[in-house]
């Protein structure tokens, strides 16, 4: 297996549309219903940041992992965070370590490049993510809208945190983040 690193602007479309449809593949997709679903919005969301992507013997794609910049506010401070998108494994190919290993690529960047770092995941991810040393948020969460800040009640237990322990972040706070289309967190 052959990782490959870049910013989505060194990327060309030929590969990009090769991850799309890894992505879509592994969560399925978009019908509206349910987690496992893999949006236009989820895919936007990917863009524009850092890609690790595995490659197999054959050269063919068999994973994804973005990080991605947003602004988030808790306490009384805004904070540059690095957050995850687009984390996926193709079937024949999970449970062997690619994951951990396109994780550790983003980890170090986002140690590198943000205050910390930030997910959603998924059920089927959360082992994963606790056993590299992600904490979940414990805190409320909330999205900063056109509207104002709403609450956003429904992804609590759901968010995890990386590189808590190096800044001045308190996990029981409330966690506001940036607003976007598609899904906030």
């Amino acid at each position: 297996m052959r990782l490959h690193v870049g910013r989505t602007h060194e990327l060309d479309s030929a590969l990009l549309e090769e991850v799309h449809r890894l992505l879509v593949d592994v969560f399925g997709p978009s019908r509206g219903r349910g987690e496992d679903d893999f949006s236009d919005d989820d895919w936007a969301h990917s863009l524009g940041g850092i890609h690790v992507i595995a490659f197999d013997e054959d050269e063919r794609v068999v994973g994804h992992a973005a990080v991605v910049e947003r602004s988030m506010t808790a306490g009384s401070r805004v904070w540059r965070v690095g957050y995850v998108e687009g984390v996926g494994v193709r079937g024949d190919r999970q449970r062997g370590g690619i994951g951990g290993q396109m994780m550790a690529v983003l980890e170090d960047a986002i140690e590198r490049d943000f205050d910390f770092g930030a997910l959603s995941a998924s059920e089927a991810a959360v082992p994963m993510y606790i056993g590299r040393g992600w904490v979940p948020w414990r805190g409320a969460l909330s999205a900063l809208t056109p509207s104002g800040v709403v609450a956003t009640p429904e992804e609590e237990g759901g968010v995890y945190v990386w590189r808590v322990n190096e800044s001045a972040l308190d996990i029981d706070a409330e966690l506001t983040c940036d607003w976007r289309r598609g899904d906030v967190w």
